[in-house]
């Protein structure tokens, strides 16, 4: 009865150590045992093995949870924290792409507009030196049918007042049956009039006229008088004839400046023109890089954007269970040496108990064995 009592007292203290649970129910159903007295040492002892048992198998799998935690939470930090560098990596990369493609537009815009620029310079400078070979023909075209107007004035001059300067128009060419006709008595066929001098639609009818007239058997107006008359006359035509050679060098000297801007402008052009189309070239292609690079740029945004999309799902999928993680752990790794300690103890108290059950058994066999050892000499 004092060894139940002592054993049972231990069992009281190992139940106290225990949380609220299976434990104590184990407890208390060998502390009832134990009291009822129908049940023998041997089966609480056995009961307390396996309580035992349980106790140490509880504080492995304890051991193995925190083992289990520790680990859950190392690779969750770690993963979490590679997360959340590459969503930064990510924002930044979108951040400056973005900034990219809007350089690049910008840039694609300033090129755009820079050809159209050009290709209206060239329509202008095109137009404009249409316009100044037109008015550089018109100048030529005139200033040539001047100077000989004026030559041919000077001319017919020169046959009345210095028949030895004066130049006979050249003798029409006959063609080879014209030739064969007058060479056999015929007449030869008559000039035909000219339609006008150096192409400048000036007629021609008083140099026809007075041509005429001098054929003619008409005799030409009687000379003056006098010397002094003809010479007055002379002096009067030569400085008419030197006005009209000043007339023909201010002419020629216009025609050949003319002529030297002509080709100087045309020079100018051809160089505007072939800088333009190599500049035009260089700009063309500098925007199809550009519009190619904007579109590898584009692609990469839409890339990095869904990568985005999904890192920040996976983020969140972790942080999520992380947070189950801290529900499922938290409270073991908090109390864990308290259990581990509670456990220790509870153990220490049913090895206690167990001893004292063990050594009540002994006891008790060595009262029986004495019993029947005296029993045994009585009957001797």
């Amino acid at each position: 009865s004092a060894l139940r009592a002592q054993a049972d007292a231990m069992l009281v203290q190992a139940r106290a150590r225990l949380s609220p649970g299976q434990g104590r129910q184990r407890v208390d159903f060998i502390s009832l045992a134990l009291r009822g007295r129908k049940v023998g040492f041997d089966k609480i002892i056995t009961l307390i093995d396996e309580l035992v048992a349980t106790l140490k198998k509880e504080q492995t799998d304890d051991d193995h949870k925190k083992e289990y935690c520790a680990v859950q939470f190392d690779e969750s930090d770690d993963k979490k924290k590679s997360l959340e560098r590459s969503l930064d990596d990510l924002a930044t990369f979108i951040a400056e792409t973005k900034d990219g493609i809007a350089t690049a537009a910008e840039e694609i815009k300033a090129l755009q507009d820079g050809i159209i620029a050009l290709d209206k310079s060239v329509a202008e400078a095109t137009e404009q030196r249409k316009e100044e070979n037109a008015e550089y023909k018109d100048l030529m075209a005139n200033n040539g049918a001047a100077k000989e107007v004026i030559l041919f004035a000077k001319n017919r001059l020169q046959k009345f007042y210095n028949p030895k300067m004066h130049k006979a128009p050249p003798k029409a060419e006959l063609s080879r049956e014209d030739r064969i006709f007058v060479n056999n008595g015929g007449t030869p066929p008559p000039t035909e009039a000219p339609g006008g001098i150096a192409g400048t639609g000036i007629s021609v009818g008083l140099v026809q006229l007075a041509a005429s007239t001098s054929s003619s058997k008409v005799a030409p107006p009687p000379p003056p008088e006098t010397m002094e008359a003809y010479t007055k006359k002379s002096e009067e035509s030569n400085g008419v004839m030197a006005m009209m050679d000043l007339l023909v060098k201010d002419l020629d000297k216009e025609m050949t400046e003319a002529e030297t801007q002509e080709k100087v402008s045309q020079e100018d052009y051809e160089k505007t023109m072939a800088d333009s189309a190599e500049k035009r070239a260089q700009d063309s292609k500098s925007l199809n890089d550009k519009e190619a690079a904007k579109a590898d740029m584009q692609s990469s945004l839409e890339e990095s954007v869904d990568e985005q999309k999904s890192t920040t799902k996976e983020h969140m999928a972790t942080m999520k269970y992380i947070q189950e993680l801290h529900a499922e752990c938290d409270w073991l790794l908090q109390y864990f040496d308290v259990r581990k300690q509670a456990r220790a103890d509870e153990i220490d108290s049913l090895g206690k108990a167990k001893a004292v059950l063990s050594g009540a058994d002994y006891s008790l066999l060595q009262r029986a064995s004495l019993s029947r050892s005296r029993k045994f000499l009585r009957q001797v």
